[in-house]
């Protein structure tokens, strides 16, 4: 599920992290964070890559 905090000085960045057999995608920008969960790394890491890409970035940072 989809969940949007607002924040008041983000940095872009993309994070991916594994945590109980799922894996996480954390994307923030423009005073949000979007936080989206994926039962296969392949999956997460797909997503993660096109959002590094979106954003400009030059990483992802796994955690």
């Amino acid at each position: 599920m989809d969940n949007v905090v607002p924040f008041r000085s983000v940095v872009a960045r993309v994070e991916l992290a594994e945590a109980c057999g799922e894996w996480f995608v954390r994307v923030t920008e423009d005073h949000q964070e979007l936080t989206r969960a994926f039962e296969q790394e392949s999956s997460a890491l797909s997503y993660a890559e096109g959002q590094r890409i979106r954003l400009g970035l030059h990483t992802i940072t796994r955690t």
